[in-house]
């Protein structure tokens, strides 16, 4: 069972989730939705205090969205605020994960290429950062969204200046459990959420800045739909909101447990968190409950029809 709390609990909330973490064996995770701008440090400020809020309400791991660092209104404006890992933009987060004491997922982080001297070309990084401040885990985005609808308003190529991810990196162990990495567009592909299944993966996480027309269509079923054939919790960050005069975000930051249930909303309007408590026994239950990995046929069999 999920406790949770969206936007910032009232000082009753705050005592009654110590109580509870006290009480119990279960781990709390944030996630959280933010409206990130071209402007970094009010950007960094936002998510500060979210992660600052989420750890006095007793999370011990904190979901960033995708974009977390900035949301540019150009190609060349994202490309000129971009860093390296080493950079000032992740030395405070990893700063602030040590002072708090909390892990952080830092969902899609515009990292320059390893040849940006000579093509100018990033990656979308998810960084997973320890309660020490060391960078674990670094997932580069395989899947770029390269996607016109125009009868939806939305023309977008990421492609022109990201380059694409050469591999999936295996599940974190996390105080919440193990965590299997994906940005935003990579829920399409559910492919890579059985193979971190696989891998080990009881929770996957989607941090995410789906546009507003591909959202209300997609959003909420693509995350329960990934909950369900891999049985594992699921967490999505979000962007919500306004960016610039470009860009808008669909929002809606959730939580959905192994069975496909939502379990929290953060809503299409506003910045904020849902507070998730996670019991991995809900993942051991459902997976026994109904052994579908069990009943998984092999590979060969799945390429037959190819064949005939």
């Amino acid at each position: 069972m999920f406790t949770v709390r969206c936007i910032l609990g009232s000082s009753a909330w705050r005592h009654r989730i110590r109580l509870q973490k006290m009480m119990s064996t279960r781990s709390v995770a944030a996630v959280c939705q933010v409206t990130a701008t071209p402007d970094k440090e009010a950007n960094f400020s936002a998510c500060k205090q979210l992660v600052e809020d989420a750890k006095e309400q007793g999370a011990s791991m904190v979901f960033l969205p995708e974009g977390f660092d900035y949301i540019g209104s150009s190609r060349e404006e994202t490309l000129s605020l971009s860093e390296s890992l080493t950079g000032d933009t992740i030395s405070r987060y990893t700063k602030l994960a040590r002072k708090l004491e909390v892990w952080l997922s830092l969902g899609g982080f515009h990292e320059r290429g390893h040849e940006w001297e000579t093509d100018r070309r990033i990656y979308n990084s998810h960084i997973i950062v320890n309660d020490k401040g060391d960078i674990v885990s670094v997932y580069r985005k395989s899947h770029l969204f390269d996607v016109e609808l125009p009868e939806k308003g939305v023309s977008l190529k990421e492609s022109a200046f990201t380059i694409p991810g050469p591999s999936l990196v295996s599940p974190v162990q996390t105080p919440i459990g193990k965590v299997g990495l994906g940005i935003c567009y990579d829920l399409r592909f559910p492919e890579l959420s059985l193979a971190l299944q696989r891998d080990g993966a009881e929770i996957l996480t989607y941090p995410s800045a789906f546009t507003v027309a591909t959202g209300a269509a997609h959003w909420e079923v693509l995350l329960r739909a990934r909950a369900i054939e891999s049985q594992c919790f699921v967490v999505a960050a979000a962007q919500v909101g306004r960016h610039h005069e470009k860009r808008s975000s669909y929002g809606h930051a959730l939580a959905v447990d192994p069975w496909g249930e939502v379990l929290g909303d953060c809503g299409g309007e506003n910045p904020g968190m849902v507070l998730v408590e996670i019991n991995l026994e809900k993942v051991s239950s459902t997976r026994r409950n109904m052994p579908v990995q069990q009943h998984r046929r092999d590979t060969g069999f799945y390429h037959s029809l190819e064949k005939t």
